[in-house]
């Protein structure tokens, strides 16, 4: 078995950690020692921004989908309907995790975004944990956690890429209250149990079925990190070598997990495999790639080493299978498996992490030091403007607030007008937040594919607004979908300010205006 909890190459068994002169790691040979303190500085430090982070809770990309599911669920638990347009549909946002948080709004009668933040500390304190239990499960060097932790966040490129499941300081500050963080911690958690679980054979059924039921709930939560998920498994499995008493019960967890899969009440999993439309969003995956992952280089070395020691390793293995996976997505076209990329990035942050802690001492130990403490300070000064999150732009030196990202402002100065379930008419933008509120919009601000009407919502909209329409075929668009309000710029078209069937009733950010309609 090649997963031990002594897997730490030329350290393997001496009790060597980060010892010796020469290295920016050098130390007194104990965590106590200057390194240690350092290192748990930098995670304090890190762990501090990410929580005021969540006090202020910045607004970005898809946290009003993630919002209006919980509100959905908090009204009508056991069937919400769509999460962002007033249809009786399915929706793969409505997850074991969403259905939780539902359950909390319903139960304690919180704001939404009260019960998000909530949800961020679950999902960050499982991510911390994660990191921590998973990288103990690979190496005995206790300051190896630590620092896994800054590599995973901070390991990146000299690009700021923000997307969900990825784990970049500044993503996961836009992220923390996203599913993805909370199945990634659920992952790394997985992987540190089903590590466990082989090594020695002791695990019975039970423990194979529950990860099983891990599993299930990983993938319903956030599918693209339960295929990443089960590459590090898949990893993990074949570095145990595990033997045939240890395949019937990996056998018997994985059909508990499809049948959880199978009888999920809230949607189809399986159908998730039909569904097309979505290589368009994803071909951003694909594109400077070396900008945005070059630290992750230092990673990929740290892998060499690892599979010149021994070709089975688990971090190998799992980098190998997201590789593969994500190579094949862009040399076919689908480039929604692009997003198993975190199975290439995840195994190499480690990789490096448990090298440098692990190596013994020597001129080849401490330039890998070297390498990797540059590699993170350049990380760190890349992704510096996530402290505007905290402190505001203004705050911000120059150099860095040039490259902060100013959240979205929202659309809560509509809520005084605005009920729950009424139907509000806007363009693409304010329909990714007003949702968030409890209204529904004409046509989704986000691709729906259990939604059968969404072209043709579309096309309401683009009439509603195009230039050349009439003012009867945009009176029928409100009808047609109960529309009571409209949020509209003077330059987006629509009926005019001044259209007897529109009733102007504030303004917002923007020039944006919010109209009654007048039935």
């Amino acid at each position: 078995m090649s997963v031990t909890a002594q897997d730490t190459g030329g350290g393997q068994g001496t009790g060597r950690r980060l010892g010796g002169p020469g290295g920016p790691f050098a130390a007194a040979g104990t965590p106590r020692g200057a390194v240690g303190v350092a290192l748990w500085a930098a995670v304090a430090l890190f762990v501090v921004l990410i929580l005021l982070v969540i006090v202020r809770l910045p607004w970005a990309g898809d946290l009003g989908m993630h919002a209006a599911t919980v509100e959905r669920l908090r009204h009508r638990l056991l069937d919400p309907g769509n999460p962002l347009v007033d249809a009786d549909t399915p929706s793969p946002y409505y997850s074991p995790w969403t259905v939780f948080l539902g359950v909390i709004a319903r139960l304690t009668g919180l704001s939404v975004w009260v019960v998000l933040r909530i949800g961020a500390l679950i999902g960050l304190t499982l991510l911390v944990t994660g990191v921590w239990r998973y990288v103990r499960g690979l190496t005995a060097h206790r300051l190896a956690p630590p620092l896994a932790l800054l590599c995973v966040v901070l390991l990146w490129g000299t690009q700021v890429f923000n997307w969900s499941g990825f784990l970049g300081l500044n993503s996961l500050a836009l992220t923390v209250a996203y599913p993805s963080v909370f199945a990634l911690g659920l992952a790394f958690h997985f992987w540190a149990l089903l590590t466990r679980a082989l090594r020695g054979g002791s695990a019975g059924w039970t423990v194979f079925l529950g990860l099983g039921a891990l599993w299930a709930v990983i993938l319903l939560s956030h599918q693209f990190t339960g295929v990443v998920a089960t590459l590090g498994a898949l990893g993990t499995v074949v570095g145990a070598r595990a033997g045939h008493r240890e395949w019937l019960r990996l056998g018997a967890g994985l059909l508990l997990g499809v049948l959880i899969l199978a009888l999920w009440p809230y949607y189809d999993f399986f159908a998730l495999f039909r569904v097309g439309g979505l290589e368009a969003i994803h071909r951003p995956l694909y594109q400077h790639l070396f900008a945005r992952f070059c630290l992750v280089l230092v990673g990929v070395a740290a892998l060499g080493v690892r599979a010149r020691r021994d070709p089975r390793d688990p971090l190998v293995v799992f980098f190998l299978l997201g590789a593969l996976m994500f190579a094949a997505g862009g040399l076919t076209g689908h480039y929604s498996w692009g997003r198993a990329l975190p199975a290439v990035l995840i195994p190499a942050q480690v990789a490096a992490a448990v090298e440098v802690a692990g190596a013994a001492r020597g001129i080849r130990r401490n330039a890998g030091a070297w390498v990797l403490a540059a590699a993170l300070g350049v990380g760190a000064w890349t992704q510096v403007q996530t402290v505007g999150y905290v402190v505001g732009r203004s705050a911000l030196p120059a150099p860095v607030a040039a490259k902060y990202r100013v959240p979205w402002v929202g659309y809560h100065w509509i809520t005084p007008w605005v009920r729950y379930g009424d139907v509000v008419m806007a363009t693409t933008y304010p329909a990714r937040q007003i949702p968030a509120y409890g209204a529904y919009t004409v046509a989704p601000g986000y691709p729906d594919f259990f939604l059968p009407d969404e072209t043709k919502r579309e096309a309401a909209i683009r009439t509603y607004f195009a230039a050349g329409s009439s003012r009867s075929a945009r009176l029928d668009v409100l009808r047609s979908y109960g529309v009571r309000w409209v949020v509209q710029r003077p330059s987006d078209g629509g009926l005019r300010p001044g259209d007897r069937a529109l009733r102007r009733v504030a303004s917002g950010p923007g020039g944006q205006v919010l109209y009654e309609v007048v039935r």
